[in-house]
C-alpha cells in the first residue's frame, strides 16, 4: 500500500476496561485506571499522525446505570485527569474540550472542565474532544430544543430550517463529521455515539480491549480505512 490517507476526524469508542481487569481477577475500576494512561498515550499519537480531530468516548449518559462503586471510581479518574490536563498535552499542543452534558457533574468538576479547556483555547494542535456523560440521541434532542427556541423568537422560520441549522447546535459545529469511527472489546455497535455525525464514517471494530490498545493497532485501523471506497451514497 502506498501513502496512507489519514482521516481528518476519528472518533474512538473504548470500550473494554472492565473486562480487561476482570481477566485478571482485579476490580473492574482498576481497568478504567489502565485506560485512562492508555487514552493519554493514543491521544498523543494520534496527534503526530497529522490528525485534525480525535474525539473519545469516555462515559456516556447510559453509563450511570453501571455500579456505584465503579462510576464513583470514573469521577475519581476524571477528577484526577482534569487536575492532570491543566499541563497534559501543552507540549503537543494539544486543544482539549468536553462534550456532552456537563450540569449533572459537581460544581468542583464544572469548573476543572472550564478551566482545562480555558487553558488550552489558544493551542493550535490537534481537537481532542473528550466526551462525558454523552448520548447521541440527548444531543439531538438538545440540538431540537436549540432550534425551536429559534423559531419561537422569530429567528428563523420552519421552512427554513437545514442540516446546517442542526449541526450549528450540535457539541461538535464547525467540525468535519468523523471520517473513522474505532471501537475495542469487539462489539459492533455506535452505543449512542455521535449518531448524526456517523451517517457516512467508516466503522471498525477489533478484538482488543481498550487497555491494550497500542499504536500499531490505530495504524492497523487507518490501513483498513485506506482500502474502504467512501461513495457518500454515490456510485
Amino acid at each position: 500500500m502506498g501513502e496512507l490517507y489519514m482521516p481528518r476526524h476519528v472518533g474512538i469508542i473504548m470500550d473494554g476496561n472492565g473486562r480487561w481487569a476482570k481477566k485478571r481477577g482485579l476490580p473492574r475500576q482498576i481497568g478504567h485506571t489502565y485506560g485512562a494512561q492508555t487514552f493519554k498515550n493514543i491521544a498523543r499519537y494520534i496527534s503526530k499522525q497529522g490528525v485534525k480531530v480525535l474525539t473519545l468516548y469516555a462515559f456516556s449518559t447510559e453509563n450511570w446505570k453501571r455500579p456505584a462503586e465503579e462510576v464513583n471510581a470514573i469521577m475519581k479518574i476524571f477528577h484526577q485527569y482534569l487536575v492532570d490536563s491543566l499541563t497534559d498535552f501543552r507540549d503537543d499542543d494539544i486543544k482539549v474540550v468536553f462534550i456532552g452534558d456537563r450540569s449533572v457533574f459537581s460544581p468542583e468538576l464544572i469548573d476543572l472542565i472550564n478551566e482545562s479547556e480555558e487553558v488550552a483555547k489558544d493551542r493550535k494542535g490537534m481537537l481532542l474532544n473528550i466526551a462525558m456523560n454523552y448520548g447521541g440521541r440527548d444531543e439531538i434532542v438538545r440540538a431540537v430544543k436549540n432550534i425551536c427556541r429559534d423559531v419561537k423568537e422569530n429567528k428563523t422560520d420552519i421552512e427554513s430550517i437545514s442540516e446546517k441549522d442542526i449541526e450549528k447546535y450540535l457539541y461538535t459545529a464547525n467540525q468535519p463529521d468523523p471520517d473513522l469511527i474505532i471501537r475495542t472489546g469487539g462489539e459492533h455497535r455506535l452505543s449512542n455515539f455521535l449518531l448524526y455525525q456517523a451517517a457516512y464514517s467508516e466503522f471498525y471494530s477489533m478484538d482488543i480491549l481498550w487497555p491494550d490498545f497500542k499504536p500499531k493497532d490505530f495504524d492497523k485501523a487507518v490501513e483498513e480505512f485506506n482500502r474502504r471506497n467512501r461513495r457518500f451514497g454515490g456510485v
